[in-house]
């Protein structure tokens, strides 16, 4: 049975739309729709030229922008973002925050939902970015859905690299310059497959 998964990112330097991308073709894999949609950015442009951010945005500015109306219109769902201080950023959860709507009307209840992230440092707040963010999924009824071991992309020694059972993550060095390494990226597909898959079976 077809599905469609929604994969919401907000990037700044381009990591997560990276992650969304991957997400996105383990999604197609599995037989699905997959639909990118891009989180608005809320800083002025002249802090994120600052930020040296503007130029990487521009590779992104082109995809569909995400809209509360269609929030609940998905099978499933695929969440992308950096982590702030190991919590969510304030342009995915002011987003989130305007979701009341579909809260209401049930939209995502009994959908599967996964979250991915990514950090300047490993261990700079990955794990917890995604834990906290568990509370928003369960009060809007969906099914959390992270990496199992069955993956083949945890538990390796012999590279650096994100990803955790929690969900697919990233590594993005200390000025944004470490791209998502080839584990980083097979980690968000499998999870964008997991989505798609068990979408499938929840909607048949």
């Amino acid at each position: 049975m077809s599905v469609k998964i929604a994969v919401y990112f907000y990037s700044m330097y381009g990591h997560n739309y990276k992650m969304a991308k991957a997400a996105a073709e383990g999604i197609k894999e599995a037989g699905g729709e997959a639909e990118l949609l891009r989180v608005p950015e809320t800083l002025a442009p002249e802090v994120l030229k600052a930020m040296g951010a503007e130029e990487a945005q521009k590779a992104f500015a082109g995809e569909k922008p995400a809209k509360h109306d269609e929030f609940g219109n998905y099978d499933g769902y695929l969440f992308s973002f950096p982590t702030r201080f190991g919590v969510v950023p304030a342009q995915f959860k002011a987003f989130l925050d305007a979701t009341g709507q579909t809260w209401a009307n049930g939209g995502l209840t009994n959908k599967p939902l996964g979250i991915m992230t990514s950090s300047a440092m490993q261990h700079g707040g990955q794990e917890a970015t995604i834990l906290g963010l568990i509370p928003f999924v369960l009060h809007h009824g969906a099914l959390y859905v992270g990496l199992p071991l069955s993956s083949g992309v945890l538990g390796g020694t012999d590279e650096v690299s994100g990803n955790s059972f929690y969900g697919a993550s990233t590594i993005a060095g200390p000025d944004g310059s470490r791209q998502p390494s080839a584990n980083e990226l097979a980690g968000a597909k499998a999870q964008g497959k997991r989505v798609a898959e068990l979408a499938a079976k929840l909607k048949a």
